[in-house]
């Protein structure tokens, strides 16, 4: 009997998961006034809805359970509120560091899901997490909590049913990443066609008028506009550092903004700063947005007072609001008052300091 063939005709169909996700963020302020609640004692963080379900964060100041690995610890569980429910789920339980403004994961689970079950009888199989989350003695010397305040995040992934579909028999070409970035930065690196160079503090800085006029209303004004025969073939930046001129073509011609691993906490604000008065002065927007982030997420005691006079004079509205929010929170304002930052923008700029304390004061609505 001759050997059967293979049918030629082939019908394929694909199994996708479907996920959604969210980070849910509890904002523990006041940490030394929870402690002492109790052991088994938590609070609920606000609800929120993630791929059909509700959720919440469990804080448990003083351990979740009477074992003796939860003793002396925090306790941080992910609960399931929805009722009637069994949902997969993939977590990682975070903690913010206040001095980078980034979070650490301190328990995960994500490569085989958790089933949350509302339904099960145990009574606990809807909530999971770690009773020894955080040992207190260490957590109370990190740079987890600052001016008595903890912020525990939580990454969660829900996994929906999965989506099956026909698909096409056809073969897929990988395409490759955008290198439109890659290639601007080269053309700024070997200034090949340059047409306009800018002088700053003695360095010269070649560079392409129509990628500037492109990227910076102001630039095209200079370079394009009726007041163009003022400018020559080279132009000198007055008030500009050279490291800060040469970060703001970097954003211009690649659209984001250079690598700052070898700054240290410091050294990464005070640029920040001056980017962001650069993005201002050129009309970089979305620059400027991303210097205001960065600022955001690193604010201080020590700094916070001349940040939010830095927001004022250069009309970053959401920076102004994060630093009177900031002062505002945990009772900041009389170390804020007594900080350098404030006393020397006090003795530099007096009505600079005024303006800042009506601002905190109307929103204090003292």
């Amino acid at each position: 009997m001759a050997a059967s063939k293979r049918p030629t005709e082939r019908r394929a169909s694909r199994c996708t998961p479907v996920t959604a996700r969210a980070t849910l963020v509890f904002d523990i302020v006041g940490y030394s006034l929870h402690k002492g609640m109790g052991i088994g004692k938590f609070i609920r963080s606000t609800t929120v809805s993630v791929g059909g379900y509700e959720w919440c964060i469990r804080y448990y100041p003083d351990g979740a359970d009477t074992h003796a690995n939860s003793q002396g610890h925090v306790s941080v569980y992910l609960e399931l509120l929805s009722k009637g429910a069994k949902v997969r789920a993939l977590y990682d339980l975070r903690l913010v560091n206040h001095t980078t403004g980034l979070s650490s994961s301190v328990f995960s689970v994500l490569k085989s899901p958790m089933v949350f079950d509302s339904l099960s009888t145990s009574g606990t199989s809807y909530s999971w997490g770690l009773p020894y989350f955080k040992k207190k003695s260490e957590l109370e010397k990190s740079d987890y909590l600052r001016d008595d305040r903890l912020v525990i995040e939580c990454d969660l992934t829900v996994i929906k049913e999965p989506l099956v579909a026909d698909t096409a028999i056809t073969a897929e070409v990988q395409m490759p990443p955008s290198d439109l970035a890659e290639n601007f930065g080269k053309l700024l690196e070997a200034a090949e066609e340059a047409d306009v160079a800018f002088e700053v503090e003695g360095e010269i800085f070649p560079a392409h008028k129509i990628v500037l006029a492109t990227r910076s209303p102001v630039f095209k004004a200079e370079l394009y506009g009726p007041m163009r025969g003022k400018w020559s073939q080279n132009i000198t930046v007055e008030e500009m550092q050279p490291a800060v001129f040469t970060a703001l073509l970097h954003f211009i011609y690649t659209d984001s903004l250079p690598s700052m691993d070898n700054f240290d906490d410091d050294e990464k604000k005070e640029m920040a700063r001056h980017l962001l008065v650069a993005a201002d002065r050129y009309a970089m927007e979305r620059m400027k947005m991303m210097c205001e982030d960065i600022l955001c997420k690193t604010l201080d005691v020590q700094t916070v007072a001349t940040t939010l006079a830095l927001a004022d004079q250069h009309h970053c509205s959401r920076l102004k609001d994060a630093c009177a929010e900031f002062i505002m929170s945990s009772n900041r304002l009389d170390d804020v008052l007594a900080s350098q930052g404030y006393v020397h923008l006090k003795k530099s700029s007096p009505a600079v300091s005024v303006n800042i304390l009506e601002r905190v004061m109307k929103l204090l609505k003292f």
